[in-house]
């Protein structure tokens, strides 16, 4: 009878950063990117791509989403080492807290410092353009569960005083990364607003009744993913950038049915923009975490 202990979740972790560093050689990248729906085009461009399906890593939960095309590739971003995820799994899909922040618990153990967090956005202020890129500032989480829930390890923490039981979570979103974030925007020649982000657990998407009820509470975006990985993120000590790009205007602001592809269309419509944004962060967070952010 076999009787040998099934793989802890750490361990599971430890094994599929094992297998990413096996095909990276000496590469070793400071940033990592999370490319949501009908995003993961901004990836094009990368300098000396190594692909890697998610079906290749070892127990890594594959998207099953159109939109998310499912591959890590590493490579240079404006001449700084990063590892792109090419599309997420959401809870929505099937999986539990805990394969849903699989990814992020990885790049956490690759040795990654800072995460630049992607996503499709439903607009609940009316003062946002379809198209409109969005700092998120802070979070509402409206899942109804959190992915730290469970036994604590603090083996994952990638700075110290991180991994703790009960974790600080007020300030999410790393102030001087959007600093940065919107001082590339101005060279650009664009602006970035700022916003709230409201996740829920889809996949239906909200009735207006909800919508009112997140403007209430002070949200002005709302989505089905980002808020579980900046969660573990944070409670790995990893600084967290994220971006929404507005794609539809959420449940009662208009007339036409909410779609997925409607999502899709308006993603691909950014991705230059967000793309020569990337190629900026990547080198400037590096900096940043260099100089001991």
């Amino acid at each position: 009878m076999d009787t040998a202990k099934p793989m802890s979740y750490f361990d599971q972790v430890q094994e599929a950063a094992s297998y990413l560093r096996s095909k990276l050689g000496t590469f070793r990248p400071r940033v990592g990117m999370i490319l949501g729906s009908g995003l993961g085009d901004a990836a094009e461009g990368i300098a000396d791509p190594v692909l890697i399906p998610y079906s290749e890593i070892p127990h890594f939960p594959q998207s099953t989403v159109e939109g998310h095309t499912g591959r890590i590739i590493a490579g240079s971003m404006g001449g700084a080492p990063v590892l792109v995820m090419q599309g997420r799994v959401h809870f929505y899909e099937g999986y539990t807290p805990q394969q849903v922040t699989f990814p992020l618990r990885v790049l956490g153990a690759m040795g990654l410092g800072a995460v630049v967090l992607t996503n499709a956005a439903g607009a609940i202020s009316p003062d946002y353009r379809l198209g409109e890129l969005v700092l998120l500032t802070d979070h509402i989480n409206m899942m109804g569960w959190n992915p730290a829930v469970g036994p604590n390890e603090p083996r994952f923490a990638v700075r110290p005083r991180a991994g703790l039981r009960f974790f600080d979570m007020s300030e999410p979103y790393s102030p001087w990364i959007r600093g940065l974030a919107k001082d590339i925007a101005n060279t650009e020649g664009f602006d970035l607003s700022e916003g709230v982000y409201v996740a829920v657990s889809g996949p239906s998407f909200e009735t207006p009744a909800e919508i009112r009820a997140f403007r209430t509470l002070g949200a002005t975006l709302v989505g089905m993913s980002t808020v579980p990985e900046t969660i573990v993120a944070r409670h790995m000590g990893m600084e967290v950038l994220a971006i929404s790009c507005v794609t539809n205007q959420a449940a009662g602001l208009s007339s036409t049915p909410l779609s997925h592809e409607e999502v899709f269309k308006t993603g691909q419509l950014v991705r230059s923009r967000l793309r020569r944004l990337l190629e900026q962060l990547a080198p400037g967070i590096t900096a940043l975490l260099e100089a001991n952010l």
